[in-house]
């Protein structure tokens, strides 16, 4: 049995020693060589090289002279993690949480009227190129959702400034209609208006947080209207598939996850039960078809492997978001905590990227696995300290200068 504390007090290390930067999955176009040899880089060489980089059990960044970077999608998941854990009675954040917001809004994206973020590498879809911190509803959702969470807890204007600014982005910049009932949030560009239920939930998410805060109607109609339209795109298994386009029709573990806990608040903020009904459908879906009985999580709901970090992080987050729909929530997710600790954690203080089915990719990626597990293991420590008050460890993080 792993010792939690140990683990976020070595995870913790781990990540701070590395200046919360790292390589990622997806950072292949952050390549040297491309503009060494432009050959490679138009459409078809962009995506050979970015999947074959993502799916290689070798790191080989080094040869490609790729360097490491801040994400700020993963400076968010930092962020949540400190605040879950200064709500949860742990001392010692506060340095942490101010490094996160400035550099947070040192990272916003440039020549833009809003607050908006977007991923430090570019990628390459199957038609158009994003470019390096091109701002995306995806990145811009979590940032923002972070904000808010360290508004909440110290009611720093700027945060709520940040937030509210993204939220306008997101109206004004991503938000589409066709007909009476079909609304979405254009991802991964304004321009590219693909129908992705994480990507209505999680603009709704925020757009329904911001109403909260401000009483404008024009963040809640959108958000409504959209979440609607999506959730109406659910299998009657109870699954999404991750787009309504014919090649974007499969069902993950962590989009899945997205839904679930984006469609919850939604209703918290929104103050309406009409998701209910869906939320435990896919609730029952997520548990019957991505969970095996040792703990271990799948990626695809029909097949075990891969065995993805981050789609374990998810999971436990998901879990414990969810946790007052099914007893069995919290023990299920110590035990896919339990299996991430036997199978993907290296004593060195990271975790791996995934595990497939004759090997173990081993490489460690800040922001696909470091900071999505850390914002889990946060996550499990407040629901251990909130189910237990008198129990609280005494562990401080250590304070820093930055």
């Amino acid at each position: 049995m792993h010792n939690l504390e140990s683990v976020v007090r070595k995870h913790f290390a781990y990540c701070k020693a590395r200046e919360w930067s790292g390589i990622d999955p997806y950072d292949a176009l952050n390549s040297k060589l491309l503009t060494k040899l432009p050959v490679l880089d138009s459409r078809l060489p962009r995506i050979v090289l970015t999947q074959a980089l993502r799916r290689s059990p070798l790191n080989i960044r080094p040869l490609l002279q790729i360097g490491k970077t801040q994400n700020p999608k993963a400076l968010a998941c930092f962020l949540k993690a400190f605040l879950k854990l200064r709500a949860a009675g742990m001392a010692g954040q506060e340095a942490d949480i101010e490094y996160m917001l400035q550099r947070l809004a040192a990272l916003r994206s440039k020549d833009m009227p809003y607050s908006c973020w977007g991923y430090s590498f570019p990628w390459q879809t199957r038609t158009v190129l994003v470019r390096q911190f091109a701002p995306n509803l995806v990145c811009t959702a979590f940032v923002a959702g972070a904000l808010l969470d360290a508004y909440e807890q110290g009611q720093d204007s700027r945060c709520l400034e940040m937030a509210v600014s993204a939220a306008d982005y997101i109206i004004d910049e991503l938000y589409w209609t066709d007909g009476e009932s079909c609304a979405g949030f254009a991802y991964p560009l304004p321009t590219q208006r693909q129908r992705i239920p994480n990507a209505n939930f999680l603009a709704s998410a925020l757009l329904s947080r911001v109403y909260r805060y401000t009483g404008d109607k024009e963040y809640l109609e959108p958000a409504l209207r959209a979440a609607r339209y999506s959730a109406t795109r659910q299998r009657a298994d109870g699954g999404w598939d991750y787009g309504e386009a014919r090649p974007q029709r499969w069902i993950d573990n962590f989009h899945t996850g997205y839904n679930l806990c984006a469609l919850r608040d939604i209703g918290r903020y929104a103050e309406t039960n009409e998701f209910a009904d869906r939320i435990r459908h896919g609730l029952e879906f997520y548990k019957a078809h991505f969970f095996r009985q040792d703990g271990a999580v799948g990626y695809f709901h029909d097949r075990t492997f891969p065995i993805d970090s981050h789609c374990v992080a998810q999971s436990i987050l998901t879990l414990l978001a969810l946790r007052d729909l099914d007893a069995g929530n919290v023990p299920l997710a110590r035990s896919v905590f339990s299996w991430a600790m036997e199978h993907l954690w290296d004593d060195r203080g990271f975790f791996y990227y995934r595990k497939l089915r004759f090997c173990t990719i081993r490489t460690s990626y800040m922001r696909w696995t470091q900071a999505w597990m850390f914002s889990a293991l946060a996550a499990l420590w407040e629901a251990e300290a909130n189910a237990n008050p008198c129990g609280n460890s005494t562990w401080q993080i250590p304070q820093h200068t930055y």
